[in-house]
């Protein structure tokens, strides 16, 4: 009798978790789509106000940064490191309050309130985790397969580095050189190439690769925001990926008073998506 009052509780608290996060979501993006809305009409932040003044970052001026020492925590994740790297987030990036990162993105990239609420609570939900009262370490956000991902532009896949707080200065050098914009500039179209390219690369050397639909809008999503916040400017990603440091002076992109929500995001996510090239025939030549 005991299992099955055990069994019967963990199946009505599963379906109870699932139908909680079903309702947060379509409140998630009721609240998006109202934000979306105001972004519309209000006034955008004047350039070198992106930042609120008082918080770090304001006019383009970051704490110092300070590479991570041995024994810090680490992710896959090269704006997590960056505020960490610059005491945003704890230098160690360890016991990291969710309800705090999302205060930090929201503060320092100039995401959405929606958007900074979403993310690190389906990643709390994932791990089984309260979003309100439980902490994470930002190694934690390695975890292969749900936002830590094959196929990534600034990570060898994690069977042939399993260490993915560590940058691949390699592909990132691939994807500096790949703009086809004035002066370099990256665009919506590179960033699919490269995409494209890391995709084949990583089926024809991982016996273990995988990626799924949500895995890939992740990938594209990650992509995205070089454009977003970084107007795929090469000198300023190149210290922002391979240092995993936020470039002097440099402020979000994103201007618009309630940030950059998820459904003006999917706009330039679906446009990196849907230009890579899959296709047996492809293999990563077409793009190259």
């Amino acid at each position: 009798m005991s299992f099955v009052a055990t069994a019967s509780s963990r199946i009505v608290l599963g379906l109870l978790s699932t139908i909680i996060d079903q309702l947060t979501s379509l409140g998630v993006l009721a609240w998006d789509i109202g934000l979306t809305i105001y972004n519309t009409f209000a006034p955008e932040h004047p350039v070198g106000q992106v930042v609120a003044k008082g918080m770090p970052g304001y006019r383009g001026k970051w704490p110092e940064f300070i590479p991570p020492k041995e024994g810090d925590s680490r992710s896959c994740c090269p704006a997590l490191n960056a505020m960490a790297n610059h005491g945003i987030l704890p230098r160690d990036g360890k016991n990291i309050k969710y309800t705090d990162i999302n205060a930090a993105i929201r503060a320092t990239f100039n995401f959405a309130p929606s958007f900074c609420f979403f993310v690190p609570h389906f990643y709390a939900s994932k791990l089984s985790r309260s979003y309100a009262h439980d902490t994470i370490n930002l190694s934690d956000f390695n975890v292969h397969n749900i936002i830590e991902h094959d196929a990534s532009l600034t990570r060898h896949d994690a069977v042939i580095q399993p260490d993915q707080g560590v940058p691949a200065q390699d592909l990132i050098d691939d994807l500096l050189a790949s703009g086809t914009g004035p002066n370099g500039i990256i665009t919506a179209a590179d960033l699919a190439a490269v995409c494209t390219r890391r995709r084949c690369e990583s089926k024809a050397k991982n016996s273990q690769f995988s990626l799924s639909l949500g895995q890939k809008m992740f990938g594209s999503s990650n992509s995205a925001t070089l454009l977003a916040h970084f107007g795929g400017i090469p000198s300023d990603l190149r210290v922002f990926l391979k240092e995993e440091r936020l470039p002097d002076g440099w402020e979000s992109k994103v201007r618009k008073p309630a940030g950059l929500t998820i459904s003006t995001f999917n706009s330039t996510v679906f446009r990196i998506e849907l230009g890579i090239d899959e296709s047996p025939a492809t293999d990563g030549k077409k793009h190259a």
